[in-house]
């Protein structure tokens, strides 16, 4: 808890991956992947609750055994690729605002596919939350893109390229052109009551916490995993 907000990290975990089965458990450098998220979230003082949200049984027990609640399985409607994060997320609160009878502040969705998250960057997003919650509604971790916006293209149909930013100059030195950030990181903090209300993780107001270049990596397939491992032996020292 911090100050007299609290907090539940939610990690999504479905079973089902067409990119790289079995990803969530798939071991890293000595541990499941998940087990990174979790452990992370746990070791976070100001969390007061770590919930994994699966279909699985396999990642339930996997969760477990590295100190996170599963208190259900998912239902098959929340399990198929056309599912939606914030759907898994709201399920997960009404289970416990109806089952255990605990409400929270504050709701962090953590993605296990990025578990590049340095020691001590839950407790600074939290807190920059609750040093700003008068004025901001969500903070979400960012990082900036590499590939420039203004430096792609689409292919039309007899394969001309178009600039994707029309009338901008494509040329134009990479250390002159304005910063594009997106969400990276698997991070997402926003006020309980706003999320129930837009519905989204991203709401008006939110702020980004900016995350280091290295941190950038999120596993779709397994050249994304053999990057990511990569990374955390070079960054980390693992």
């Amino acid at each position: 808890m911090i100050s007299d907000r609290r907090v539940i990290a939610v990690i999504p975990a479905r079973g089902g991956s067409k990119g790289l089965p079995g990803k969530n458990i798939r071991p890293l450098l000595g541990k499941p992947m998940i087990a990174w998220s979790i452990e992370q979230a746990l070791n976070t003082p100001e969390i007061d609750t770590v919930v994994v949200t699966t279909d699985s049984e396999e990642i339930a027990c996997v969760a477990r055994d590295y100190g996170a609640e599963v208190p259900f399985l998912r239902p098959h409607e929340l399990s198929t690729d056309e599912a939606m994060s914030i759907d898994v997320v709201m399920h997960c609160l009404e289970f416990y605002r109806t089952q255990r009878n605990q409400e929270f502040d504050y709701v962090l969705l953590l993605e296990p596919t990025s578990p590049l998250r340095e020691r001590d960057d839950l407790s600074k997003i939290i807190s920059l939350l609750r040093s700003r919650e008068m004025e901001a509604n969500a903070v979400i971790s960012v990082g900036e893109v590499q590939e420039h916006p203004m430096s792609q293209f689409i292919m039309e149909e007899k394969k001309y390229l178009q600039e994707l930013i029309i009338d901008c100059k494509t040329e134009t030195r990479r250390q002159d052109k304005p910063a594009f950030y997106i969400s990276y990181g698997g991070v997402y903090l926003v006020k309980n009551d706003v999320l129930v209300s837009e519905k989204s993780f991203y709401p008006h107001r939110s702020l980004g916490f900016p995350l280091k270049r290295y941190q950038n990596y999120d596993v779709d397939d397994l050249y994304d995993f053999i990057a990511l491992e990569a990374v955390m032996k070079f960054e980390w020292g693992l």
